[in-house]
């Protein structure tokens, strides 16, 4: 099994950045692809950004974060990370971190527990 623990959330004013952190443990072999989710008061969860593992990382975001969230990994220190600039008011939420497990002949989900972001003034 594996498991997620995020950190780095906090309160920044507008304009402000902040780097969550996912550091993963566990089954770390069986991770197919991770990715940063938020879902804000009301919404639904969305994705923010996500990458598959590979030797090259290939990276996917929210129309609404590209050019100002950048997903990474250290794969040395099994942790994931989501830089985010020029942060909006609508970028508050709760943000998790996700990571797709594949093992032969079936697939799982492992969501981290959450981390707060709020923007604001």
């Amino acid at each position: 099994q594996v498991q997620l623990v995020e950190s780095g959330g906090g309160l920044v004013q507008p304009g402000g950045s902040l780097r969550l952190s996912c550091a993963a443990s566990g089954d770390i072999s069986s991770i197919d692809a991770m990715g940063w989710y938020r879902q804000a008061p009301g919404k639904q969860r969305e994705l923010v950004a996500g990458f598959t593992s590979g030797v090259r990382l290939n990276t996917n975001y929210a129309d609404s974060v590209k050019g100002r969230f950048t997903i990474s990994r250290d794969i040395a220190k099994n942790t994931v990370y989501l830089q985010m600039n020029s942060l909006k008011s609508e970028d508050t939420a709760v943000y998790y971190c996700k990571a797709d497990l594949q093992f032969p002949g079936r697939s799982l989900e492992v969501w981290g527990q959450g981390t707060l972001v709020t923007v604001s003034s």
